[in-house]
């Protein structure tokens, strides 16, 4: 079974609409663990009048919560989300979402004009030599979903905007935006965990071929700021933006900033490199 996808696009008339999407390509985004489309509704709004926007929800996820690969893992993951990727897109991938991202880059490279990660890494799990999350702290996520799933997401929303000066409003608006979705499948919440703690895709990530831009949260405590020097250690051309008063989402906490820079990203990937009828910051 297929994943359904959303797309919102612009009120231009049609001949202008396909103009306008030949010159800007489509910007899909993916959400990350334990959450769904939902999260991006702001960041919709705020774009789709000058291209196309594609949310996918991840498989076991929102819409798409009774679509589960067997085996549930990572590149099942991104085998079925490919399957319904537009040519060329820009891929905006956040937490869990910025993995299936990648894995789909290496998969299909010419599928794919430009890969945004937001507040991701190559390798979430942290190592002697590679900033991340603990694995206990994984562990214990993991221990806590068999006994009460509402619970532990609750605390998951909380750890993402730890640190965050709008840590309170972050929560209610992820919340308030994700509630409008199913909850997500427990097989996908499990397994994702699992992908967290085991994937490695340091390898791959040096060898992208497309451009990558990397956006990170100064006082993110799941994807450590410190992991920046790293990802440039494997790849030296990396665009790297971080958000000073953010922690896991800065398309929330600092969306006028988020904004800005994601406009910039798109304008550089854009056909003619360059955007009207943004609204105004």
């Amino acid at each position: 079974m297929d994943l359904i996808t959303n797309t919102f696009d612009t009120q231009l008339p049609h001949d202008r609409l396909v103009e306008q999407q030949a010159e800007n390509p489509p910007l899909v985004l993916l959400h990350g663990w334990g959450l769904n489309s939902g999260v991006w509704q702001a960041t919709i709004n705020y774009f789709q009048n000058t291209r196309q926007v594609i949310t996918i929800d991840l498989p076991g996820y929102g819409v798409n919560r009774e679509v589960l690969p067997q085996p549930y893992d990572l590149l099942t993951m991104a085998q079925q989300v490919l399957a319904v990727l537009p040519q060329q897109s820009i891929v905006l991938g956040w937490s869990l979402g910025g993995l299936v991202a990648q894995q789909i880059a290496q998969l299909a490279p010419t599928r794919i004009r430009a890969l945004i990660l937001l507040a991701t890494n190559a390798k979430f799990c942290a190592s002697d030599d590679w900033p991340g999350i603990k694995a206990d702290v994984l562990s214990a996520f993991q221990g806590q979903l068999a006994s009460n799933i509402n619970a532990t997401l609750s605390r998951f929303l909380a750890i993402q905007a730890m640190g965050s000066e709008t840590a309170k409003q972050d929560i209610k608006a992820i919340k308030e935006q994700i509630d409008q979705y199913p909850q997500p499948h427990p097989i996908a919440l499990t397994a994702g965990l699992q992908i967290l703690l085991k994937s490695d895709l340091r390898q791959s990530f040096s060898e992208l071929t497309m451009p990558v831009h990397v956006l990170l949260g100064r006082l993110d405590s799941l994807v450590p700021v410190a992991v920046k020097h790293q990802l440039i250690n494997l790849r030296a051309s990396l665009d790297v933006e971080v958000f000073q008063h953010s922690s896991h989402a800065p398309f929330i906490s600092e969306f006028v900033a988020f904004t800005s820079i994601l406009q910039k990203i798109l304008i550089q990937h854009s056909c003619h490199r360059s955007l009207t009828g943004l609204p105004n910051g």
